[in-house]
């Protein structure tokens, strides 16, 4: 396919917000809308119509892409492939996403994990720049863990899952059951956001600096990256989401995982914490921003690496940015 006159359409489907966005082969956003995630009805409706009048307006579609929470069904000889599976977001069971937009959009498809085209973005414009090998995390309403490996993001069998590990009890919060509907007390139970509300009683912005929760919460996010550590070898942790926001976050988690890695391994103690875990740096739309860059994939089989125009924020969005890809 030529490249010169491509029309790049893709969706960061959220918990909260669908952001939907129709791209240029350079990267400028030609059109975009924030719907609020609602029923799956209500909100695939409002999607498609969004790329449904784009298309009558601006042409067809050379490729479309969706980066969406999960879990998510990414094998492709799988019988639900496309869909969201079990997620505990009521109503948004077995959706089948693809097959929505598939209906709306001749063109070519791909999905993938809302946090793997994060780690797009990141690697694009952000704190992967130059890396091969990185992981990107979350930590709000879930914990989610994207995998960048060779430059490219890691799938498999199916995407993966470390949200739901399983870790020792921090000190301190031995009694604390856990709010994940699957697994009790695993790493996404035991820290996401309505996790630390449903320990402390109030949302983790409201606890003070100095509360204990936030020892307990970087003790378990800390393990997290020990565990990230040893099974990937990135080359960095970005750790993002609105638990991170708190003063001080990427400090205690770095201050922790250094007492859990405990000197061992001559390539461990050669990290630089300050640059291995690290916050977030390509803004709030590097999901769609990956997502479209896969859809750039998707027609082109090659990453974009002429996008280097300034990047500015999603209200206001008329182009991508940052070092190229390598």
């Amino acid at each position: 396919m030529q490249n010169d006159n491509l029309l790049l359409g893709a969706v960061e489907a959220g918990g909260t917000k669908f952001l939907c966005g129709i791209a240029d082969r350079d990267g400028r956003i030609i059109r975009q809308q924030r719907i609020p995630t609602t029923l799956p009805a209500d909100t695939l409706a409002a999607a498609s119509r969004f790329f449904v009048q784009a298309g009558a307006d601006l042409g067809p579609l050379s490729a479309f892409s969706i980066g969406s929470f999960g879990p998510l069904s990414l094998n492709p000889v799988a019988g639900d492939y496309g869909r969201i599976t079990s997620t505990p977001k009521v109503g948004w069971q077995d959706v089948d996403l693809l097959g929505h937009f598939s209906q709306m959009i001749d063109a070519p498809m791909a999905l993938d994990t809302d946090v793997n085209c994060a780690a797009v973005g990141e690697r694009l414009f952000g704190s992967g720049q130059g890396l091969d090998t990185f992981c990107y995390v979350t930590v709000g309403t879930g914990i989610g863990v994207g995998l960048l490996i060779d430059g490219a993001p890691h799938g498999g069998a199916n995407h993966p899952e470390a949200g739901h590990i399983r870790l020792p009890r921090a000190a301190g919060d031995e009694l604390f059951p856990g709010i994940c509907p699957f697994h009790g007390d695993c790493l996404e139970g035991l820290a996401c956001g309505p996790a630390m509300r449903a320990r402390w009683g109030v949302p983790g912005e409201q606890l003070p600096i100095d509360h204990p929760g936030w020892e307990i919460e970087a003790d378990y996010l800390a393990g997290l990256c020990a565990t990230l550590t040893y099974v990937v070898r990135p080359d960095r942790i970005i750790i993002g989401g609105g638990v991170m926001e708190s003063p001080g976050m990427h400090e205690r988690v770095r201050s922790a995982l250094t007492a859990k890695l405990a000197g061992y391994d001559t390539s461990m103690r050669v990290l630089e914490m300050n640059d291995y875990v690290v916050a977030p740096t390509a803004g709030a739309s590097a999901g769609l921003t990956g997502a479209l860059a896969l859809a750039y994939r998707t027609a082109i089989r090659q990453w974009p690496m002429h996008w280097s125009v300034e990047l500015p924020s999603f209200s206001n969005q008329s182009s991508l940015s940052g070092a190229a890809f390598a």
